[in-house]
């Protein structure tokens, strides 16, 4: 395991949240995490802008958006995760239970498979787009989504609500804006809001994966065994690259570049107006290569 996290770091945390830190050895964390980071290597959990921050692990990403209303949670994680995420969130002087909301990228085990303890725990619903609510409740993926046959289940999750493609999840002040971007899978969303901190306000943008990745039978280009799915997934990245979008998370935070970009050990900007445009490019030139591949003979 990774150098843990050391005592005045730790110290230093709990003054700023005012919280006392109760992580177990086994949790404890680098302040920097590698870019190859493990789904489940414990993070420090750390402020991002206004009132949003990382309570993720290393590999994975899940934020908590505060108000003095109570609180929404995008991710949990694996369902190993889901106790880090918990003591990430305590350990910043918040509580799990004033969660309010809950809502989600992708249905796959590495961010949704926290979920069913994060909505017992915090009595929250869940809020996704309708492709998405059948797989969150059973914790099994159906052939709409192109890795279904190398996919692990997931907890199911209980009080799964159905928002529209383009709805809003509301919590006091916050006001979390959902984007259908399909093609990592059917019910992929990516989510937008508002923060504001010492007179600047920025949009931020948490925007789902955006692979073309498949099992061995699943082809983007097939327009019988998919209809529509091809251009569903063009039409989400041109959504992708129009967010308003200065300060961009991703469920992986490595695609985000995103241990560069936060402190305490940051070495890149964190607000860049390009950056979600500049995903949907790399994102397009990757569906690219994967049609490229599945046009080559079997």
């Amino acid at each position: 395991m990774r150098a843990a996290l050391s005592v005045i770091a730790l110290a230093a945390l709990a003054a700023c949240t005012g919280a006392t830190n109760t992580r177990p050895a086994s949790m404890q964390a680098p302040n920097r995490c590698a870019d190859d980071a493990g789904w489940n290597d414990p993070a420090v959990p750390r402020h991002i802008y206004g009132n949003t921050w990382y309570v993720g692990t290393c590999g994975i990403s899940a934020l908590l958006v505060t108000s003095k209303d109570g609180h929404v949670l995008l991710d949990a994680g694996t369902g190993e995760a889901a106790t880090q995420v918990e003591a990430s969130i305590r350990a910043l002087g918040f509580r799990v239970e004033d969660i309010r909301a809950i809502v989600n990228s992708h249905a796959h085990l590495d961010h949704a498979g926290g979920l069913a303890r994060l909505q017992r725990d915090s009595g929250a619903p869940v809020y996704a787009r309708a492709a998405a609510v059948s797989v969150l409740s059973t914790g099994v993926a159906d052939r709409s989504d192109p890795q279904q046959l190398s996919l692990e289940s997931f907890a199911a999750v209980a009080h799964v609500q159905a928002i529209a493609d383009d709805g809003h999840v509301r919590v006091g002040a916050i006001d979390l804006a959902a984007h259908a971007t399909p093609g990592h899978t059917a019910g992929s969303t990516s989510w937008t809001w508002r923060e504001c901190e010492k007179g600047r306000c920025v949009d931020m943008a948490y925007v789902d994966s955006l692979t073309a990745m498949t099992d061995d039978e699943f082809r983007y280009s097939d327009e019988v065994a998919h209809p529509g799915t091809l251009a569903d997934f063009r039409a989400g990245l041109t959504r992708v690259a129009a967010l308003p979008c200065d300060v961009l998370v991703t469920p992986h935070p490595s695609l985000s570049d995103m241990w560069s970009r936060i402190a305490p050990e940051s070495s890149k900007p964190l607000v860049d107006p390009a950056a979600c445009r500049d995903y949907a490019q790399w994102a397009n030139a990757r569906l690219d290569a994967r049609l490229a591949k599945e046009a080559l003979p079997r």
